[in-house]
């Protein structure tokens, strides 16, 4: 039996294309906060990002996170997904 075709995402940070099971999933919840979803299943945008700090340090720096959200990142939300990650 052929097995089916694994998703992947590219990651806001890096630009690297991985399999989505192994990014984190940062979303923007119809309520307009930005959070983590580790489980990939909430409801709301969604941007990916490997489970590394420099990638999130990355993709806040070069503001790829806000442009995947298409939403600015409040200061202490950056720092929040800092801690988390």
């Amino acid at each position: 039996m052929a097995k089916g075709k694994i998703p992947v995402r590219k990651c806001t940070g890096c630009g690297e294309m991985m399999p989505k099971k192994e990014m984190v999933r940062v979303i923007l919840t119809p309520e307009g906060s930005i959070e983590l979803d580790l489980t990939g299943k909430k409801n709301g945008r969604g941007a990916y990002i490997c489970r590394s700090r420099e990638c999130l340090e990355k993709a806040l720096k070069t503001h790829g996170l806000e442009r995947s959200l298409k939403a600015a990142i409040p200061e202490e939300i950056a720092k929040q997904l800092m801690a988390e990650i």
